[in-house]
C-alpha cells in the first residue's frame, strides 16, 4: 500500500522546515496552533524531537498529522530501544497512512547517561542499523522471524494489516561515524544545531560518501542543516534562552562531541565546565528562567561559536539560510523560534531565495527529489 502524494498542495518552502515545541515547553498543545501556523507560513516541514516529559513523538506526529493538510511531519528522533520494534513499526505505519503519506520515522542515539540511569542499553551503530533492517521489513509487510541480532532477539514479528507501505527513515546524526552509517542507511539525515558551515560542508561529504561506497545515489539520502535562528525582534531574554542557554545545554550533554566535530579549542569547554556557576547549575541551561545566570553564562562562550546561527535582522537570517545551501545541504531547519517568530525570516526568504534549486522537493521530510 503506497499513498505517498495523497496529502494536499505542495508546501510554498519545503526547503524549510521547524521544531514543534522547541526547547523545554510544558504545554504539548502549543504545537497545534504552531503547525497551523508554519502551514499558513508556507513552511515545508515540522520535526518533533522526543523528551521523557510531554513530548511523546507519536502522539505530537498524529496531532501534527490531525490539524494539517501539506506540511511534512518528521520526528527528529525517538530512539529504537525505548519501544519494542514492532510497537515502532505499527506507530509509524499509523502516523504513515494518517498524513497520507507526510511522515518520516526519525532515529537517533540519544544519551548513553540518561539509559543508564533508565536501565537501558546504550545505542550503538549495529543497534541502530538492525532496528532500521527490521523496520523496512516489518513495513513492507514481511515476516521477522528468528531475529537474533543487536537490536533484539524476536521469535516472530509480523503487522497485522495487510500491505506495504514505503516509509522514509532519517537519522540524526552528530559524530563522523553515526554520519556515515546514516550515509548508508538512511532515507534523510538531520545534522545538528550549532554546526559551523565548514562542519555541514564536512559532514555532508561524510554522509554523501558514504552513500557512494554503499552503492546508493549520493544525491537521493535528503540532508537538513539545523541552525538557530534568532531575528532581531525577539526579547532580549529570550534569544539568551535560544542562543547561550541552548549551546550551553548541549555543551553540559554531549560537549566534547559537538567540540571535536566543529574543531572548537577544548581549553574553552573545560573553562566553561570549571565554571562554578556551570557546576552548581541543576537541569538544562534552555529551561532556565533566570537571565542573570544566562547573561553570566553567555560570557563564557566564544562568539565563534555562537556565530554558528542565524541572528540579526530578518535580512541577515535568511542570508545565513542561503549559506546552509553553499554548504551543501539540501534543506534547513530553523532551530528554536516559533512559526510566529519566523515570519520576518520567512518573507525575507522568499526575497533571496532561488525556487528552481530547491521547488522540486516533496513535503515529506524523508525524500529527496530523486
Amino acid at each position: 500500500m503506497s499513498i505517498a502524494g495523497r496529502a494536499g498542495s505542495a508546501p510554498e518552502f519545503p526547503e524549510l522546515g521547524f521544531y514543534g515545541l522547541a526547547g523545554h515547553s510544558p504545554e504539548p498543545r502549543d504545537l497545534l496552533d504552531e503547525v497551523r501556523s508554519a502551514e499558513r507560513l508556507g513552511l515545508g516541514a515540522v520535526f518533533l524531537s522526543e523528551r521523557f516529559d510531554t513530548k511523546d513523538a507519536a502522539a505530537l506526529a498524529g496531532a501534527a498529522a490531525a490539524v494539517s493538510e501539506t506540511i511534512g511531519i518528521g520526528t527528529a528522533a525517538t530512539n529504537p530501544h525505548t519501544r519494542h520494534p514492532l510497537v515502532t513499526a505499527t506507530m509509524a505505519t499509523t502516523l504513515h497512512r494518517l498524513s497520507g503519506g507526510r511522515y518520516a520515522f526519525g532515529l537517533g542515539r540519544g544519551f548513553d547517561a540518561l539509559f543508564d540511569l533508565m536501565g537501558l542499553p546504550r545505542v550503538t551503530s549495529a543497534r541502530l542499523e538492525d532496528s532500521a533492517g527490521i523496520l523496512r521489513a516489518l513495513w513492507n509487510g514481511d515476516a521477522v522471524a528468528g531475529h537474533d541480532g543487536p537490536a533484539g532477539s524476536f521469535p516472530y514479528l509480523r503487522r497485522i494489516s495487510d500491505g506495504s507501505d514505503r516509509i522514509p527513515i532519517l537519522a540524526v546524526a552528530l559524530g563522523d561515524r553515526t554520519l556515515e552509517l546514516a550515509g548508508r542507511i538512511a532515507d534523510g539525515v538531520v545534522l545538528h544545531t550549532f554546526f559551523a558551515d565548514a562542519t555541514v560542508a564536512r559532514a555532508v561529504k561524510i554522509v554523501r560518501d558514504a552513500a557512494d561506497a554503499a552503492g546508493r545515489d549520493p544525491a537521493s539520502v535528503r540532508i537538513w542543516s539545523v541552525i538557530a535562528t534568532v531575528e532581531d525582534s525577539i526579547a532580549e531574554d529570550r534569544q539568551l534562552r535560544m542562543l547561550a542557554g541552548r549551546l550551553a545545554t548541549y555543551l553540559q550533554g554531549y560537549g566534547d562531541v559537538l567540540i571535536r566535530a566543529n574543531d572548537w579549542d577544548p581549553a574553552v569547554l573545560r573553562r566553561f565546565r570549571d565554571d562554578p556557576v556551570v557546576r552548581e547549575h541543576h537541569g538544562a541551561f534552555d529551561a532556565s528562567g533566570n537571565p542573570d545566570v544566562l547573561r553570566h553564562i553567555r560570557t563564557l562562550l566564544p562568539d565563534e561559536w555562537l556565530a554558528a546561527s542565524a541572528t540579526g535582522s530578518a535580512r541577515t537570517c535568511a542570508t545565513r539560510i542561503a549559506d546552509q545551501f553553499d554548504a551543501g545541504a539540501d534543506s534547513v531547519i530553523l532551530h528554536g523560534a516559533t512559526p510566529t517568530e519566523l515570519a520576518p525570516v520567512v518573507g525575507a526568504w522568499r526575497e533571496i531565495r532561488k525556487p528552481d534549486s530547491v521547488s522540486r522537493l516533496p513535503a515529506n521530510p524523508g525524500w529527496s527529489a530523486r
